[in-house]
């Protein structure tokens, strides 16, 4: 007597492709020779399965910008901004910010997740640091 498993079908997770036009766009943004903040944000096109540019914004804050994204929906954003170093030199780091707020579908989330490294890989952004901050909650 043989043994039998069986599974239901789970939902794969997607990977999303990037749109070309926003590659081109976040090359040009990665060489931008502007002194001031600015930002990328990107979204997924669900119908397409394709990241695709949301919003820019030129001279923004980091508090203007989190005041840009939605409060229940997940995006992604390429954050340049001026960074004065301790011996006086100035330089204009790139940061890669995936941004899930509470509250988000969780198929949403899922796909946002499936494809952070594919977008990450994409722009090239070389050296990427993750930061996760939970929030607190009283149990």
């Amino acid at each position: 007597m043989g043994l039998f498993v069986t599974s239901r079908k789970s939902e794969s997770l997607v990977v999303c492709d990037v749109a070309e036009d926003l590659i081109e766009k976040l090359r040009k943004f990665r060489f931008r020779k502007d002194t001031n903040n600015a930002a990328i944000i990107m979204k997924i096109d669900k119908e397409k399965q394709l990241v695709v540019l949301d919003e820019e914004h030129e001279g923004i804050s980091p508090d203007e910008l989190k005041d840009e994204l939605p409060e229940r929906q997940p995006r992604f954003i390429v954050y340049s901004y001026k960074y004065q170093h301790d011996d006086g030199r100035v330089s204009y780091p790139l940061c890669f910010i995936f941004s899930s707020p509470v509250g988000c579908k969780p198929e949403q989330q899922m796909m946002y997740a499936g494809s952070k490294n594919k977008l990450v890989q994409t722009a090239e952004l070389t050296k990427v640091k993750l930061k996760q901050i939970l929030d607190a909650f009283v149990v």
